[in-house]
């Protein structure tokens, strides 16, 4: 059997291997772009595979493709969006402006799968033509950015399951927690009492109002330039193309999709995915911020917090015998900077566009996934490994609350400011208790004192005491 076939384009001829579905284009990008060995991932290419078999399914009702070549161009889209021909997908994420490579090379895959599908032998192009057939009245410029979209859309919905999971979590730790008192802390220093549940509803909240962000940010992406062809103007694609395309995309992936207001803005403007992906930054920096206070509160766990305790899931150390880290919150921390930094190339490339077309697509789709992807998986391993498991050491949340010296707060309204604030140094200085300081100056009697300092009457609004 022969191992290489030869194919042919503008440039001349290539040799291929006689066992690939891609063909030319595909192996000079390949050769072109040996960069980073990072590839297209499932969302993207099932993505574009769907555009693909919705676009046959259109030009077969518009006349433009035979049926049965239609249908085997729709056949071998279906195989790969089921999983299939995956190894075919070889183009480095880093290659040729616009997403070039990557159109082609599904074209190819598509257009030699159907080629077997309709009985003829792989690279026989004039069976069904990459270009001519499964490309048909699309132009890369439309497609990736309408791909990008459709693969956000499937990989958010997923995304935004972990996150309300997540925040329910929060929730029930919450309820569970709600009679914890623990010293309240801001800049690192005792505050007034607050109990584990408010600290841990506050979680949850904050999640769901994050989850309702992203939500609508992702709304936007339903609104789709495909049809626009190359520039806006849909040229070399029929009047009803774009309109049927979209029903059919619709159709194939269960999504609401709908024509954009205006094809040429979409293929100028990156504004729904970069919108998207701002969302994903600002869900990073509260996960993060929540990431690094279960480490301060389960800090120690002897001489840190230790107030809360979190679920050992792996030995910490290699020299310290017995030693668990907040493994767990780490990964999270570790995954929140690198969706911060993918925000940042998303937004540079966004900017980058130029006119007509944003060329820098490739780079846009990769991070803006990539950003999806890792924080579905941490959330979802952060939410079962981590918070599900958190426990309390309630004396210890106890005993600092009663010897905050944030308690003062309390007495200032009894009896002002200044004297409250002579109180807390002396707490500070003496080593007594405000309890023992307050009764020695005579300052309330022990009924009085026992309802101002009341900790679980600070948890809540009012005046203590009164």
């Amino acid at each position: 059997m022969k191992r290489k076939r030869i194919e042919r384009d503008s440039l001349g001829e290539k040799e291929v291997p006689s066992s690939a579905y891609f063909g030319v284009h595909t192996a000079r990008a390949v050769e072109n772009f040996p960069i980073s060995g990072l590839r297209a991932g499932l969302p993207f290419i099932r993505a574009t595979a769907t555009i693909k078999k919705a676009a046959a399914l259109a030009n077969i009702e518009l006349g433009l493709l035979p049926d049965r070549l239609g249908r085997g161009i729709s056949q071998a889209a279906q195989e790969i969006i089921d999983g299939g021909f995956l190894d075919q997908f070889v183009v480095d994420v880093f290659q040729a402006g616009a997403g070039t490579s990557h159109n082609m090379n599904v074209n190819e895959v598509i257009a030699n799968r159907a080629i077997e599908i309709l009985g003829g032998e792989k690279g026989d192009y004039a069976v069904c033509h990459p270009n001519d057939h499964v490309n048909r009245s699309q132009s890369t410029n439309d497609v990736i950015p309408t791909a990008i979209r459709i693969a956000a859309l499937f990989a958010t919905s997923e995304l935004l399951s972990v996150i309300r999971e997540l925040a329910r979590a929060f929730g029930q730790k919450g309820s569970e927690f709600d009679d914890v008192i623990k010293s309240g802390r801001t800049h690192l220093q005792d505050a007034t009492p607050i109990t584990l549940g408010q600290e841990f509803r506050a979680y949850g909240n904050c999640l769901e109002h994050h989850a309702d962000s992203l939500a609508l940010s992702a709304d936007s992406l339903r609104e789709l330039g495909i049809g626009g062809t190359a520039v806006g103007t849909g040229l070399n694609a029929p009047p009803r193309y774009r309109e049927l395309v979209i029903e059919k995309l619709a159709a194939e992936t269960g999504l609401d999709l709908k024509p954009s207001a205006d094809p040429f803005e979409s293929m100028q403007s990156m504004r729904p995915i970069l919108r998207v992906s701002s969302s994903l930054r600002d869900l990073a920096v509260d996960l993060s911020r929540i990431a690094n206070d279960l480490r301060l509160l389960s800090s120690g766990p002897m001489t840190g917090l230790g107030e809360i305790i979190l679920p050992a899931v792996q030995p910490g150390s290699s020299i310290m015998p017995g030693k668990v880290n907040p493994v767990m919150a780490e990964m999270l921390n570790m995954v929140c900077f690198q969706v911060l930094g993918n925000d940042h190339a998303v937004s540079q490339a966004a900017q980058a566009g130029q006119l007509e077309l944003n060329v820098m697509m490739p780079v846009i789709s990769h991070n803006l996934l990539f950003s999806i992807e890792i924080l579905t998986n941490a959330v979802r391993a952060f939410s079962d490994r981590c918070v599900r498991g958190i426990a309390v050491d309630r004396e210890r949340c106890r005993l600092f609350a009663e010897r905050s010296r944030a308690l003062v707060t309390a007495l200032s309204s009894h009896i002002g400011y200044q004297k409250a604030a002579e109180l807390a140094k002396e707490v500070l200085d003496s080593g007594k208790t405000l309890r023992e300081i307050v009764l020695e100056r005579d300052l309330m009697d022990e009924e009085e004192l026992d309802r101002v300092l009341n900790l679980k009457g600070m948890t809540k609004p009012g005046i203590p005491g009164l």
